[in-house]
């Protein structure tokens, strides 16, 4: 069975640096599990790693779509398990790091869905709704009928809300109750997956002042560049945190300072829901940063555990 590790954890939490330094010591090639990274010309507002942050480490899924252009889950697990399979013939470890956890979940559960019927009239019912009302009303549909797909699905994951709202209506379960006798966990692959976290406050912290350091460093020229593009707010990726609070002021809706408050603040409860995700994973190794002095610290002792594991 293939090695695949995993670093992840919410925004803001240092995993750039410390999985460019795993990287390094355990021959791995990253593999981007972040929605908004595969966007180009959306570098400040995402974090994207920088060439020299790189430090000659192979990146793969970064900058391989325009912002015109609508991605889903499904074009991610197909993209990525091709590289999986291409890093191992180069007796190479692929090493899977993001934020995203519906991205990550499409490598390491077996979701498999395709059995149920389709309902054509429904569906398009409820994608007029969305250009209507909106991805997160269609998303809040979920909330009443199935909580679990409601608190794992991403509203602009259109695709996979709708698909579990029609399993719902075609069926009355759930997708959860829809794959009950499928072995979510027989994957092709043995995991490691290592979750970093931190103190609450401290991580809030971190994000606020990420967020100041994007507006130092062009958030605002970066979203004038876009726009003046020819992206506009209903596209996918405009709707990222960062981006569609700074397209708002920039066409009137909001002062700067609202706008950067709802940046902050939009993250910070991003980085909430981030932490409900990966607890629901059993699998996950929690690596809380307080417990050490230094990335460096964080790095061997990841190693010794992966090492411990492999055995």
């Amino acid at each position: 069975m293939k090695n695949l590790f995993i670093l992840s954890g919410p925004t803001a939490v240092g995993k750039t640096h410390i999985s460019i330094q795993l990287a390094k010591k355990l021959n791995g090639e990253i593999i981007s599990a972040d929605s908004m990274q595969i966007y180009k010309y959306m570098d400040i507002g995402s974090a994207k790693v920088t060439k020299d942050e790189m430090q000659g480490i192979i990146h793969h899924l970064i900058d391989i779509i325009k912002p015109d252009k609508n991605f889903n889950v499904s074009e991610y697990k197909g993209l990525a398990k091709n590289i999986i399979d291409e890093i191992y013939k180069k007796n190479k470890l692929p090493m899977v790091v993001g934020g995203t956890g519906l991205y990550i979940n499409s490598l390491i559960l077996n979701y498999n869905f395709t059995d149920a019927k389709t309902d054509k009239s429904y569906r398009e019912y409820l994608e007029n709704l969305a250009e209507e009302k909106g991805n997160e009303y269609v998303h809040s549909l979920l909330k009443e009928v199935d909580i679990d797909s409601y608190e794992r699905l991403y509203p602009n994951d259109l695709k996979r809300v709708i698909r579990a709202l029609e399993v719902y209506k075609l069926t009355g379960k759930t997708i959860s109750e829809y794959n009950a006798n499928t072995n979510l966990y027989d994957i092709p692959y043995k995991i490691y997956y290592f979750v970093l976290t931190m103190d609450r406050a401290k991580l809030y912290d971190r994000i606020n002042k990420r967020v100041d350091l994007m507006m130092e460093n062009g958030l605002i020229d970066e979203v004038k560049r876009l726009k003046s593009m020819g992206y506009t707010p209903d596209m996918q990726s405009m709707k990222g945190i960062g981006y569609k609070e700074i397209l708002n002021y920039l066409n009137g809706n909001l002062t700067l300072d609202e706008a950067i408050y709802l940046v902050k603040k939009g993250s910070r409860n991003y980085a909430k829901r981030q932490l409900t995700w990966f607890r629901k994973d059993k699998r996950v190794i929690w690596i809380n940063k307080d417990n050490f002095n230094c990335d460096e610290d964080i790095v061997e002792h990841i190693i010794h555990v992966f090492n411990i594991m492999k055995i």
